[in-house]
């Protein structure tokens, strides 16, 4: 790399925790990231739940010197909680919500209020166009039984799509946030093998933080013990991805995370551990023989990737019967509903049929039954709906994943055949068309 043209960049993630009137001390701790940001002066900055909107105007106002640019992407009922601030121009954003984001009904969680998804905001850095994601996938409660695997699987799955399909003119690729995945989870794996994006933690040789990179850490006061206790020291869901591209290499040059508690402070920015990341960034030295060095790939990553996806498939699947089952429950108490709303109103004929007849039961009560059955009615009749949607969800992406796999498979057959080529890089399995 020519260190004469290379340009150094600092990139900074972190969960805030800022649930409104429900996190701990949250207009502090906002109060205390805002300082940070303006000592630290970060290139970018990735955000993740900055669930209310004057939380992110205040951190706009108090970073307006340091970092001039900033977006606040918008998304779901109460926001997607993704801002992005950067000392370079944002020249361009976008947003894809993602099509599966838990259960309306599981309101405790939360997750589906929140409009999940993934923003791309598109930099210029020097002579160069970078791509900065960043998202914040559904969370896992359970470990052992964890309902919400093929939600996450199918998040994943839309991710990776919509990095490969919004990246093609991009330099450089970068991707923070929260993906509440362990590291060598399906989801993950699917991920990073499907877009070659490389993880700063494992890739750079200078780390300073929390042991193995965690960022969900028992030191943390805002942690449940009931949470990490499982996992012994913590866990590691909170990442900074990277590739570079035909045009240019980029390195991480050293990465840091912080480790619970502030020093001179009462508590820390978040019950996440925030992630800085040193990049250098320069002009590739295989320009444009890039491409065409790349058209034949490792019979190993190909095989490799078909085993990734044939798992995320047997996932989907088990989500598939599951929505199937519940749209069918849903269904039959909508049948019920419906059918104790007719037994009622037949009752409540009987007196005009037969003259003279009483009333079988009292007006309140009949009334009082009406309202519950119209009630079960409309619920699972919404239910049904969900149910419905989900299923299409979870059916559209097996299909997407069958004909990946079928695509694959395919070159799979034909790679004996090819002659390798000079300069292949490792793990490209996705290579240029002509």
């Amino acid at each position: 790399m020519d260190h004469k043209d290379s340009v150094s960049i600092r990139v900074f993630s972190l969960n805030c925790w800022g649930v409104r009137y429900l996190s701990k001390h949250c207009s502090q701790r906002y109060a205390m990231i805002g300082d940070m940001l303006l000592q630290e002066e970060h290139d970018v900055v990735l955000l993740q739940e900055v669930w209310s909107e004057k939380d992110y105007l205040f951190l706009r106002k108090k970073l307006a010197s340091s970092h001039v640019h900033a977006h606040y992407f918008k998304s779901g009922v109460i926001g997607s909680g993704l801002a992005i601030f950067s000392k370079h121009r944002i020249q361009d954003t976008l947003l894809y919500r993602y099509s599966l984001n838990g259960y309306p009904y599981m309101a405790h969680h939360g997750d589906w209020f929140g409009g999940k998804a993934v923003g791309l905001a598109i930099l210029n850095i020097g002579t160069l166009t970078a791509n900065f994601y960043l998202t914040h996938l559904h969370a896992e409660y359970c470990r052992e039984r964890d309902a919400y695997l093929p939600h996450r699987v199918v998040q994943a799955w839309e991710l990776q799509q919509f990095i490969r399909h919004t990246s093609a003119g991009a330099d450089v690729v970068v991707l923070g946030g929260d993906l509440n995945m362990h590291p060598q989870d399906l989801g993950n794996r699917l991920l990073t093998s499907y877009t070659q994006l490389r993880d700063a933690y494992a890739e750079t040789d200078n780390f300073d933080g929390c042991e193995d990179g965690l960022t969900l850490i028992l030191e943390n006061p805002f942690i449940s013990q009931k949470v990490i206790a499982p996992f012994e020291k913590g866990i590691r869901i909170d990442y900074i991805l990277f590739k570079g591209s035909c045009k240019a290499d980029i390195q991480c040059v050293s990465m840091h995370t912080t480790k619970g508690s502030i020093p001179g402070q009462a508590f820390p920015y978040s019950d996440h551990e925030a992630l800085t990341a040193e990049f250098t960034l320069a002009p590739s030295e295989a320009g444009g023989d890039f491409r065409s060095s790349n058209r034949v790939c490792a019979l190993g990553d190909v095989a490799r990737l078909v085993d990734i996806l044939t798992e995320a498939r047997t996932e989907v699947k088990v989500g598939v019967h599951c929505a199937e089952r519940m749209r069918y429950t849903a269904a039959r108490m909508a049948a019920m509903g419906l059918a104790l709303l007719l037994l009622e109103l037949a009752i409540a004929a009987v007196p005009w049929l037969t003259l003279g007849a009483e009333q079988a039961f009292p007006l309140n009560t009949f009334y009082l039954l009406v309202a519950l059955c119209l009630a079960i009615l409309l619920c699972t009749s919404l239910l049904y709906v969900f149910y419905t949607m989900e299923l299409k969800s979870l059916q559209g992406t097996e299909d997407q994943m069958r004909l990946s796999v079928g695509g694959l498979q395919e070159k799979l057959r034909a790679l004996p055949r090819a002659q390798p080529t000079e300069g292949v890089k490792p793990g490209n399995m996705f290579c240029a068309e002509e």
